[in-house]
C-alpha cells in the first residue's frame, strides 16, 4: 500500500535530533510559556519575514484570536463582513461567525483553486472590514489585484496560511504579505508538530500585544485580566519539534515539489485536470509559490477514480467532499450557488504526496493513474 501521507516515515526522517528535543523538554521541568516556545517564535518569525509571531494552540485558533484582536482594538465591530473564499477548509469560515462576523463568499479561480481576485470588489460592502486570502493546498493565493482592494477600501488582509508554510510570493513567505496570519501546525502539515499547534504572524505591534494577551486568559500579568480571553498556548514539547524541522523545511519542500513535477509532467488520466503552479521569478533556487501541501486533480469520475486506486493499493483523500456553505452547521447558507466551488468538491481528489515518498511510489502511482479508464 501506497499510503497518502507516512507520518511515521516522516518522524523517523528526523531522528534522532526529534526524540533528543522532546527528551530536553522533559529534564527541563518546564512544558509551558517557556524557552522552547520563546526560541520557535523568534526562529518561525525570521523564517517567515515578520517582527512577531505568537505561538497558539491550533490554526483556528491563530485566527480566531486575529479577528478577536482587531475587534478589541475596534478595527472591526460585531455584524462586520470579511471576504472569505467559498472553497476552504471551513476552519476559515469558522473563525470569522465566532467572532460574530459575517462571512462573504467568493468563488475561487478554477485554474488554482484560490480565490478569484477578480471576483472580489463586487462583493466589498461599507462593512466590509478585511479580505481572508486562503493560501490552499500549499499556493499562494496572493495577486497584485488583491493588494490593490485592500489599499483602496482599507481593508485588514489576513492570510490563512494553514497549508503554506515555506511558501513564496514577490520574494516573499506567505504569512508575511497581510496584516497579520494565522499559521497551523497539525502533523499534516508541511511543518508539523507531533499534535495540535499554530502561531500568529504579523509586523503590527498592537496586534501582536492583543492577541498575546488575548490568548493567555486576556492577561498580560497573572491573575489581572484585561480581556474576556481564553486559553491558546503553544507547549514547549510542540515548539521543541517544530524547531527541529523547521531547520528542514525548505528542503523537505523541494523534495515535495519534485514529486509535484514528475506527476505534472507524467500524468496523461483521460478526463484529469492538473494543478497548476505558478512561478515567482524573485524566489530564491528550488523555491516557489506552490509548496504542494497537498497535490489536487480534477476528475468528473472522481469516485471510481479514487476505487480503483484504492484497489491498487494506492491511498487517496478528498479535500474537501463539502463546501463551507453547504454545511449543516452553516444551513443559512445552504441555498446560495456557487457552482466553481461545487464542481471543485465534486471533483476533487488528492494523490499522495510528501518529503519522504519513494521515486519507485510515484512511479507507481503515475503507472496505475495512467491505466484508469471508465
Amino acid at each position: 500500500m501506497i499510503k497518502f501521507y507516512d507520518l511515521k516515515k516522516v518522524n523517523d526522517s528526523f531522528e534522532p535530533e526529534l526524540s533528543a528535543a522532546v527528551r530536553r523538554v522533559l529534564d527541563s521541568g518546564w512544558y509551558l510559556l517557556g524557552e522552547e516556545a520563546e526560541s520557535f517564535e523568534k526562529e518561525f518569525s525570521e523564517f517567515i519575514g515578520t517582527k512577531h509571531c505568537i505561538g497558539v494552540a491550533n490554526g483556528l485558533d491563530a485566527l480566531r484570536l486575529i479577528l478577536r484582536a482587531y475587534m478589541e482594538i475596534g478595527i472591526m465591530r460585531p455584524g462586520d463582513e470579511v471576504i472569505v473564499p467559498a472553497n476552504t477548509f471551513i476552519a476559515s469560515v469558522l473563525a470569522i461567525t465566532e467572532n460574530h462576523l459575517v462571512p462573504v463568499l467568493v468563488e475561487p479561480d478554477i485554474a488554482t483553486y484560490n480565490i478569484d481576485p477578480f471576483r472580489i470588489e463586487e462583493k466589498i460592502s461599507s462593512r466590509t472590514k478585511a479580505v481572508m486570502i486562503v493560501h490552499l493546498y500549499g499556493q499562494s493565493s496572493m495577486h497584485e489585484e488583491i493588494q490593490g482592494l485592500a489599499d483602496k477600501y482599507d481593508l485588514k488582509l489576513i492570510e490563512d496560511n494553514a497549508q503554506a508554510q515555506g511558501c513564496m510570493y514577490g520574494g516573499r513567505r506567505t504569512g508575511s504579505l497581510g496584516h497579520s496570519a494565522g499559521n497551523s501546525f497539525y502533523p499534516g502539515k508541511n511543518l508539523g508538530a507531533l499534535g495540535d499547534g499554530g502561531a500568529v504572524t504579523t509586523n503590527d505591534d498592537e496586534l501582536a500585544e492583543v492577541v498575546r494577551t488575548i490568548a493567555n486568559y486576556g492577561s498580560k500579568v497573572k491573575y489581572h485580566n484585561q480581556y474576556k480571553g481564553l486559553n491558546s498556548r503553544l507547549d514547549e514539547i510542540q515548539a521543541a519539534v517544530l524547531r527541529v524541522k523547521l531547520k528542514r523545511l525548505d528542503k523537505d519542500n523541494r523534495k515535495r515539489n519534485e514529486t509535484a513535477e514528475y506527476y505534472i509532467n507524467n500524468i496523461t488520466t483521460p478526463g484529469i485536470t492538473l494543478p497548476v503552479q505558478l512561478s515567482d521569478k524573485k524566489a530564491p533556487s528550488g523555491l516557489n509559490s506552490h509548496v504542494w501541501h497537498l497535490f489536487v486533480v480534477l476528475h468528473p469520475f472522481r469516485d471510481k477514480l479514487q476505487k480503483f486506486l484504492s484497489d491498487n493499493q494506492i491511498q487517496t483523500l478528498i479535500h474537501y467532499p463539502v463546501p463551507p456553505h453547504k454545511q449543516q452547521a452553516y444551513k443559512e447558507m445552504n441555498n446560495m450557488s456557487f457552482p466553481v466551488t461545487e464542481k471543485i468538491h465534486r471533483e476533487i481528489i488528492s494523490l499522495p504526496i510528501s518529503p519522504v515518498m519513494e521515486p519507485f511510489e510515484r512511479e507507481n502511482v503515475v503507472e496505475v493513474m495512467n491505466s484508469f479508464r471508465i
